[in-house]
């Protein structure tokens, strides 16, 4: 069996390089590990792209993204959080909560 494509590691070095640099940095953590443990959205979505190659993993990615706005909203249930989703090419601001 032969490892991972071009694209799958260049996926997982760019995944790596936000873990360690941008990640610490942006003051919060993944609301998905804080709610049901387990790895942060990031280290999941790199072991996806690793295990399975960048095309099949786009719903297990998508998935988990929607998982993870759902523990945001249990973990916050009476409260607006906000910040911007950094795991890709453009960062994308976001809002949840009641205001």
């Amino acid at each position: 069996m032969s490892g991972p494509s071009p694209a799958a590691r260049l996926v997982e070095r760019a995944i790596t390089w936000y873990q360690v640099r941008l990640s610490p940095r942006k003051g919060y953590s993944c609301a998905h590990r804080i709610a049901h443990g387990g790895d942060s959205c990031s280290g999941a979505v790199r072991r996806t792209v690793v295990e399975r190659g960048v095309s099949r993993s786009v719903l297990p990615v998508v998935l988990r993204f929607a998982a993870c706005y759902q523990a945001v909203a249990l973990l916050t249930p009476h409260q607006r959080v906000q910040g911007v989703c950094c795991c890709g090419p453009i960062p994308i601001p976001f809002g949840f909560g009641r205001r």
